[in-house]
């Protein structure tokens, strides 16, 4: 069954201490394209996160979001120097009743002194909770897989019915092509009746040249063609997985075999099919690119 690359999965883990969540997004792309954001406790963790996404996600632009919160504050990117914001607010009331002034926000005031708040330059990796992180983005994965596995459904279904309307297209041709080669015989014979009665010709010659002619507009061997690629790409869509790649290549094939039909039958009646055939296709190939 074929699977697509547009997917979503998220999961979380909430307790007294931490908070974990994490959220996994994917487009189409050639390659494993990964894109990870996570707190920089984890960033000694990464080669082994990429290996978790690598294991159930073999294909597709994939950006993993992954947040975690330490309940008891102790993961706060910043330090509060206490003592000093109090030893401040001292100085900055003192100095007003001195003045006789009312100070209008003397909290803000001394929590933007200077060395009250500082930045954690650096922090230690913390993967105390590895395990448990680790089990919440595989969660994750899992449920953005079935995403990309019910996607994928939705797009079968799609391609169905795609192929039923160039199959029928295909069935319409058919039927029509013999009505087509009993037109131009008629038309043939009609225009060059009188002509050949008048002029002398050679007849093995003029024979020659009519089956060479109706050899260059016979599309049997283009119809046959066209039905196997059909059952080909029907086969290959509903077995195996991994199959985006190969349907691309199928429906370029089936794109060959109905220009080539649309160009050799040169018909009227049959060209209307064969547009509406092209148009089902064009449809194919563009989801055939959001395949795995």
């Amino acid at each position: 069954m074929i699977k697509s690359m547009t997917g979503y999965g998220s999961a979380s883990y909430e307790d007294e201490d931490v908070l974990i969540s994490v959220e996994v997004k994917t487009l189409n792309s050639k390659f494993l394209d990964l894109n990870i954001r996570s707190p920089k406790q984890l960033s000694e963790k990464e080669l082994e996160i990429r290996n978790l996404v690598s294991k159930v996600l073999d294909r597709g632009k994939v950006n993993l979001n992954i947040e975690y919160l330490d309940k008891s504050g102790q993961d706060l990117p910043v330090q509060i120097n206490e003592e000093l914001f109090e030893a401040y607010i001292l100085k900055y009331q003192n100095l007003a009743d001195k003045v006789g002034i009312e100070v209008a926000d003397l909290f803000k005031l001394a929590i933007q002194s200077a060395n009250v708040v500082t930045n954690v330059v650096e922090k230690k990796s913390d993967t105390g909770n590895w395990d448990l992180i680790k089990k919440v983005i595989e969660e994750a994965l899992v449920n953005c897989d079935a995403f990309r596995m019910d996607e994928g459904n939705v797009l079968l279904g799609k391609f169905r019915e795609n192929l039923d309307v160039i199959q029928n297209g295909l069935e319409e041709i058919k039927r029509l092509d013999p009505v087509r080669k009993e037109r131009i015989r008629e038309r043939i014979s009609s225009n060059f009746k009188d002509w050949l009665e008048e002029n002398e010709f050679d007849k093995n010659r003029f024979e020659q040249e009519l089956i060479y002619y109706f050899e260059k507009i016979d599309i049997t061997e283009e119809i046959v063609r066209l039905g196997a690629h059909l059952d080909y790409f029907l086969k290959n869509m509903e077995e195996g997985n991994a199959q985006g790649k190969k349907l691309g290549f199928i429906s370029q094939e089936i794109g060959r075999e109905i220009n080539t039909i649309g160009s050799k039958a040169n018909d009227a009646k049959m060209q209307q099919f064969v547009v509406v055939m092209k148009d089902e296709l064009e449809k194919i190939k563009e989801q055939s690119l959001n395949i795995l």
